[in-house]
């Protein structure tokens, strides 16, 4: 395999398809240690969400992404963020408070989820790692308007304590069109209100770029028009939530520096589930976004 050509080595990778293809990319990332990196921009920090590389463990995972020029591996719990720290990666966006489905709309929930919060706000502080995600809950029949003063009611008894430990909650935008049908903050506007009625800074929304298309579209006036209220940002190819490159709708790089003229300087994760080798893809994602 030494002596393989370049563009050899990039028809095996693409033919394999399969976790061997992660290793061998691995060990080529490690010959090539001693060479000169390819130029990084590095304008905008970026991680990745870990359940799209669920088959790749850490040890594989974490390496690659370093190399690549990811400085977090994300959506992990305190317990997998002790197996990515040693890396040299951080986790920019701490897993989790409450589930996708019963969160904080319901004021029966209120009490375990602040419970959660705290801990989780401590452990997030402790490490120095900027957010923890929380979501809306479904709607289950709730109007939004009811939905929206319940959530509000529940997150400003956390707020005080984000606010001392300096650690932002961060409530994410997901799709009720495709993926998570009656979730309730499924349009930015939405979560915008429940922004402002918080009225904390330690209070923001995840604004996922594959989600708000399929929900919405207009990202890039969106995202500009609302960046006051933005502390993160997903990424995924639409249709589909596969690579971002153009074999999907959305334009990343004009994406990427309409964040960049926000003055934005978080983190943003790719959220997409490849279709071919996943360290592969996970290199080209990088560059793509790395404006």
């Amino acid at each position: 395999m030494k002596n393989l050509s370049k563009s050899t080595r990039r028809q095996a990778l693409a033919a394999a398809g399969t976790a061997a293809a992660s290793f061998f990319v691995l060990r080529n990332l490690r010959a090539d240690d001693d060479k000169t990196p390819a130029k990084i921009n590095g304008n905008i920090n970026q991680s990745l969400c870990k359940w799209c590389y669920a088959k790749i463990p850490f040890e594989t995972l974490g390496p690659a992404a370093k190399k690549f020029g990811y400085k977090s591996i994300e959506l992990l719990t305190p317990e997998q963020y002790a197996q990515v720290k040693p890396f040299g990666l951080t986790c920019a966006m701490l897993s989790g408070i409450g589930s996708i489905p019963k969160n904080w709309n319901r004021k029966e929930n209120h009490a375990e989820l602040e419970k959660k919060g705290r801990e989780l706000i401590d452990f997030a502080a402790a490490e120095n790692l900027p957010n923890v995600i929380t979501f809306s809950g479904n709607r289950d029949k709730m109007p939004d308007d009811e939905g929206l003063e319940n959530c509000a009611e529940g997150l400003k008894k956390l707020m005080s304590y984000a606010e001392e430990k300096k650690v932002t909650v961060v409530m994410e935008l997901l799709n009720s069109k495709v993926n998570h049908p009656d979730y309730m903050c499924d349009h930015t506007a939405w979560g915008v209100k429940l922004c402002k009625k918080i009225g904390s800074e330690r209070f923001k929304l995840l604004y996922d770029i594959y989600h708000m298309q399929i929900m919405e579209g207009d990202v890039i006036r969106t995202l500009k028009e609302n960046k006051d209220y933005i502390a993160h940002y997903h990424t995924g190819g639409v249709p589909g939530r596969a690579e971002i490159d153009e074999g999907q709708e959305l334009y990343y790089p004009a994406i990427m520096k309409a964040i960049l003229g926000t003055k934005y300087t978080g983190f943003v994760a790719q959220e997409f589930i490849p279709k071919r080798d996943p360290l592969t893809s996970l290199g080209q994602a990088f560059k793509i976004c790395d404006v």
